[in-house]
């Protein structure tokens, strides 16, 4: 079960929720988790700040998995995840920070995985 949460200094209009949230939904494929159990958190109008400094276009972005993701994986989705934060929201590539953290247990309806 993967969750990618993200927080970003722009508003957030339905369209591009819903267009980030398509792109987020193969983004995570990458990394070979499906997006049919995919759950996405996207937080907008925040104030992120790097270096002492205000971001005026920015993102944090945090990817969850059960278990751990491939390093040579989360390479790839690093690269897909600053593009696809660029082209729909116009976030420079430079202004995404991405981590990733994985756990060995996940709970859901009662139990863990």
């Amino acid at each position: 079960m993967p969750m990618i949460e993200a927080k970003v200094t722009v508003n957030l209009p339905e369209e591009k929720r819903n267009v980030l949230k398509a792109e987020l939904g193969k983004a995570i494929t990458i990394i070979g988790k499906p997006e049919s159990y995919l759950m996405i958190n996207l937080i907008d109008k925040q104030d992120l700040y790097f270096a002492g400094k205000k971001l005026e276009k920015g993102a944090y972005v945090e990817v969850k998995v059960l278990g751990k993701a491939d390093h040579s994986k989360t390479n790839e989705m690093t690269a897909r995840l600053c593009d696809v934060f660029e082209s729909i929201l116009g976030i420079p590539q430079d202004a995404v920070y991405i981590s990733y953290w994985g756990t060995d247990f996940w709970g859901w309806n009662g139990s863990n995985f």
